[in-house]
């Protein structure tokens, strides 16, 4: 990044809206944002729901746009929506679960149960 800071005249700015790491330099350089990239930019959402006016409906495709998909449901771009992994319910077990499947399956019991014999004996 420093040398995106001593350097502000060679940035590229449609380029850098698209960097999520970036966004102390887009804060401060808001008047240069490419607004059409920043809207697929996962961490630049704060600076999107502060300028909704500015946002280009690419951001079907942010997976952290998922909360202003749903209050603008008429502005949905659906093909990128469709390309969105985040429209998909997250389907992990709960802590607990998963501890217990772990448990509950863990290669020792499982290897235990069948006797001693090998896994791969059995393929």
């Amino acid at each position: 990044m420093h040398l995106l800071e001593a350097n502000p005249d060679k940035i590229k700015w449609q380029w850098l809206s698209l960097n999520p790491a970036a966004m102390h330099l887009l804060e401060a350089n808001k008047d240069k944002i490419d607004w059409w990239n920043l809207s697929l930019n996962p961490a630049a959402i704060h600076l999107l729901e502060a300028n909704k006016d500015r946002i280009c409906w690419w951001l079907s495709s942010n997976p952290a746009a998922i909360h202003l998909l749903e209050a603008n449901k008429d502005k949905i771009d659906w093909l990128g929506l469709s390309r969105n992994p985040s429209i998909f319910e997250d389907i992990t077990p709960p802590p607990f679960k998963q501890e217990l499947i772990e448990t509950v399956f863990h290669p020792d019991r499982v290897f235990g149960k069948m006797g001693g014999v090998e896994w791969l004996e059995c393929m």
